[in-house]
């Protein structure tokens, strides 16, 4: 994947649409005007939102209309008071240098700093620099996923990336730029369908977004960090790439109160530097071999129909056999309506085209997702069989110590055959649960906080 081609992918502008009164379907309220009408739905969506403003996780996973949903609670007590101390970089913008207060966060960072492999950045504050594909060696030193998908490092010390889970035809369910905000429509239909998946979250929607971040661990998905500020990782001096890694993981501890041991890189933006802080902060990488590109049809990079065709092209790998010794991993996204949705719309056909469909870390038996002990996830006989996790016989990556071990084999699983993808059946369409409808609310209020939108 070239360089250019990812550049396109940082930062997308939105032209947001103006809502007009003749906008608005005059059959809402048929005995009145439509600029009446308008007024009317406005003001009962107002109400409606003031209503049901949220206080807990509960509250607002039981709202139904996006507008509610994406309308800030500014309730949760601890995120207010940590913004208020300035115990977090600001939203949304590349993480420049450790916090002067994060006495604890430099005193990691010192301790890792001497070791990290000898690579220089690729760019400034997370933006690449835009000759280097030209004079990058072709030998790939670096191990640069970016333009050799390399996923086995070549420095030493350095843990490989889990490019694919070792379960025979197992899918590594998971998406990626959450939470978010009007993400409940979607999350209740993996609920419907009791399938859990592994959420790969940004620090900065987590930090405008804590009730819907809390979701996805009453659910029993398992969280990743997805970092802080969404830029190519490769592109931040190593100070920056640890506080984007950092500030995010205390985020997510924050507001769900587990601490990951597993994440994603932006655009899979990763080499063995990288991949060395990330292993000191006790994570190990997380990226895919199917790239659905769901995202590029917001950025008008990418159709509808070629969205439809990588995931058309997964179902039949997966159908011809492809995954019989080593399952797959998919690259998908809850950017928006239209990627959920999408997720939704193809849920069916990949449930019919693979045995299991699975969280990464149980395709992987990472019993401990979390540096906290006291959560257990299920190992992959138990997912498969519906089985309950067994409390206290937790394996996974040794967080506590600050390093992550690696946490499975990429060509080895359990050898189960039995069990079944999920223990009920995608309706697969619109009609069923549709989030089509909230398009314009996710875009004006989703990922990007109102101004832009991280892919």
């Amino acid at each position: 994947m070239h360089f250019s081609e990812q550049k396109k992918r940082l930062v997308v502008t939105l032209k947001l649409p103006l809502l007009l009164p003749s906008s608005f379907p005059p059959s809402i309220f048929p005995d009145m005007s439509p600029s009446r009408s308008a007024a009317v739905l406005l003001a009962l969506l107002a109400g409606s939102a003031w209503a049901q403003t949220p206080t807990n996780e509960a509250s607002e996973a039981g709202l139904t209309d996006p507008a509610t949903e994406c309308t800030p609670a500014n309730n949760f007590a601890p995120v207010a008071a940590a913004v208020a101390s300035s115990a977090f970089p600001s939203i949304w913008l590349p993480v420049q240098s450790l916090l002067p207060n994060d006495s604890e966060g430099a005193a990691k960072f010192a301790a890792m700093s001497g070791s990290i492999p000898n690579i220089a950045p690729k760019g400034v504050l997370g933006v690449l620099n835009e000759t280097i594909e030209d004079t990058y060696p072709a030998s790939d030193p670096d191990c640069w996923w970016t333009v050799a998908t390399c996923v086995t490092p070549k420095a030493p010390g350095v843990n490989p990336d889990i490019a694919s889970v070792p379960e025979p035809n197992t899918l590594g369910y998971g998406f990626d730029d959450g939470p978010n905000c009007s993400h409940n429509a979607f999350y209740d239909f993996l609920s419907e369908q009791k399938q859990k998946a592994t959420m790969y979250y940004i620090g900065s929607n987590v930090i405008d977004w804590p009730y819907q971040a809390q979701r996805a661990i009453a659910d029993g998905h398992e969280i990743c960090v997805h970092t802080w500020s969404h830029r190519m990782m490769t592109a931040f001096t190593n100070e920056q790439a640890f506080g984007e890694l950092w500030y995010t993981m205390q985020a997510i501890k924050l507001v769900t109160g587990v601490t990951p041991t597993c994440w994603r890189p932006p655009l899979g933006d990763v080499d063995d530097r990288i991949r060395y802080i990330a292993q000191q902060l006790g994570l190990f990488t997380v990226l895919w071999k199917y790239n659905s590109n769901d995202w590029e049809v917001s950025a008008g990079s990418a159709t509808p129909a070629q969205v439809q065709a990588n995931y058309n092209a997964l179902v039949a790998d997966a159908q011809s056999g492809a995954f019989d010794t080593v399952g797959a991993i998919i690259l998908t996204h809850e950017l928006n309506n239209y990627t959920m949705q999408t997720a939704i719309d193809n849920y069916k056909n990949l449930s019919a085209a693979f045995k299991h469909i699975v969280p990464v870390g149980v395709a992987l038996n990472q019993t401990q997702p979390y540096v906290e002990s006291n959560y257990t996830q299920q190992t992959f006989e138990q997912y498969i069989n519906n089985e309950a996790a067994t409390p206290g016989n937790s394996t996974g990556s040794d967080a506590g110590t600050g390093t992550a071990a690696a946490p499975g084999s990429s060509s080895t699983g359990s050898g189960s055959k039995s069990g079944s993808a999920s223990s009920g059946e995608a309706t697969g369409s619109s009609s069923a649960v549709s989030v089509r409808s909230f398009s314009l609310t996710s875009v004006v209020l989703g990922l990007c906080g109102i101004v832009a939108c991280l892919v």
